[in-house]
């Protein structure tokens, strides 16, 4: 087999793993989620399912990718018994890839964006409702999103462009340790504000009356999707970076570090918004609109609050992008593990692909806002987050665990032999039932509530 490139440190390898794993999804969903669930008994459940679904598909990700050495483009093919299709998937998971970052380099547009904004004092003094105008203001216009959007996509595979050692991971690491102190610089800023005793007292302490109020059926399953869909798993995401790692440590424990890093900077995040929220009197479990729209009216009346501010979008812009250049990174490998390109041709030819597939969910919102594929105020994002979040991610996964289970895939005992290769934590066998079998089932179960969600109620 020819030579991989592989990561400088294994520092390197978890900082940009947990990375992809973070993305907005932990700093922009997590917490709006957590509020509208009561808080604290939703945190708890949360946690309890990261561990029972989260760790085990991300250890047979990378398992694939390690033993293969290549990509989901090619890992299928690598490791599949003769005559088998399992190498079809490859398809699914690499149109994931692009479907992710078709709004995903939007989304990141919009965080630097308003690290501008908030510099140049965009939301100081300013009422709630003209807040909410200036991010209606910029989604109507077509040209300042493009500009953003280019940002993003310059930014990620400029970085992909520099290789693996000095670009994705030698950036990446800076990157995380400046978003991990960014967090903590603001999560102490906001615990110290007058009243944020209430949103700790929200945020901590678990309060099981309002699990009930909620549902405690709904609760479960918003912590079980909130769970799966966090550590972005699936689409070969975390498989690539399995492909650069030697075999010096067993993949469960580099999972299990994985999820700490991931955990901590949810969790961190619901540290900086729910005492903040609680200080200024706001409502937490606002929505979508929580990081653009209510989090700039509390910026703007808090003392100093142009500098809080911009710190607060600079660290939303690290985790996405943190994001971005591991997901492109994934991409950049596609055309190197099929195709045989060099890292510039695939850079080059993906940058503008990309540019391209982006165009849609930044016209979504304004030449194409006619389009509303869920019906009144969706847009493209809603249809393009929808296949990836609830289509692939969890059909992805539901390969990876039938392939690292069955007798017709890749099979038990050469996922568990790739898997406990090395020092730390070893993969249980007493939880071969479980994954074989439990688990599927509730990858499936959460697969088909999300279209009923969707369409049936």
């Amino acid at each position: 087999m020819e030579k991989r490139e592989k990561f400088a440190s294994r520092l390197g390898f978890l900082l940009i793993s947990a990375g992809c794993a973070i993305g907005i999804g932990n700093v922009w969903r997590f917490p709006y989620i957590t509020g509208q669930y009561g808080g604290a008994a939703f945190v708890l459940i949360y946690l309890f399912f990261l561990v029972v679904l989260g760790l085990p598909i991300m250890a047979m990700e990378f398992a694939v990718g390690r033993a293969s050495r290549k990509s989901c483009a090619v890992s299928f093919r690598v490791l599949e018994p003769a005559g088998t299709k399992w190498h079809w998937y490859a398809w699914l998971g690499m149109a994931g890839n692009y479907l992710l970052m078709m709004f995903y380099t939007t989304v990141a547009g919009w965080m630097l964006a308003y690290v501008v904004k908030m510099l140049r004092g965009a939301f100081t003094g300013a009422s709630a409702e003209a807040v909410g105008g200036i991010f209606n203001d910029m989604l109507a216009q077509p040209g300042p999103q493009i500009f953003w959007m280019i940002v993003a996509v310059v930014l990620g595979f400029g970085v992909c462009s520099l290789g693996l050692q000095n670009g994705v991971e030698k950036i990446t690491k800076a990157m995380m340790v400046c978003l991990l102190l960014l967090m903590v610089a603001l999560a102490v800023r906001s615990v110290t504000l007058p009243g944020a005793d209430e949103g700790l007292k929200f945020y901590l302490v678990p309060d099981f009356g309002r699990l009930v109020e909620q549902g405690v059926g709904n609760v479960v399953y918003a912590a079980m999707g909130q769970a799966f869909f966090t550590l972005s798993l699936g689409i070969g995401a975390m498989a690539i970076f399995g492909s650069y790692i030697g075999k010096e440590r067993t993949l469960l424990s580099e999972s299990v570090n994985i999820t700490l890093l991931d955990t901590f900077v949810a969790l961190m995040a619901g540290l900086i918004i729910f005492p903040a929220c609680f200080s200024f009197g706001v409502n937490p479990g606002q929505g979508p609109g929580l990081v653009f729209v209510t989090l700039p009216n509390i910026f703007g009346g808090m003392a100093g609050g142009r500098v809080w501010g911009a710190l607060f979008f600079v660290f939303m812009s690290f985790a996405a992008l943190s994001t971005v250049i591991a997901v492109f990174e994934n991409i950049v490998a596609f055309g190197m593990d099929l195709w045989g390109w060099s890292r510039k041709k695939a850079v080059l030819v993906n940058f503008f692909a990309i540019l391209v597939l982006s165009l849609p969910c930044v016209l979504g919102y304004n030449v194409l806002s006619g389009f509303m594929p869920f019906g009144e105020g969706s847009a493209v994002l809603d249809l393009e987050d929808f296949l990836v979040s609830n289509t692939i991610l969890p059909l992805g996964s539901l390969v990876y665990l039938l392939f690292c289970t069955s007798r017709y895939g890749w099979g038990w005992k050469n996922f568990v032999a790739e898997a406990d290769e090395g020092k730390g934590i070893r993969f249980p066998k007493w939880a071969r039932v479980y994954v074989s079998y439990v688990l599927p089932l509730i990858v499936l179960f959460i697969f088909l509530m999300g279209y009923k969600d969707k369409f049936f109620t």
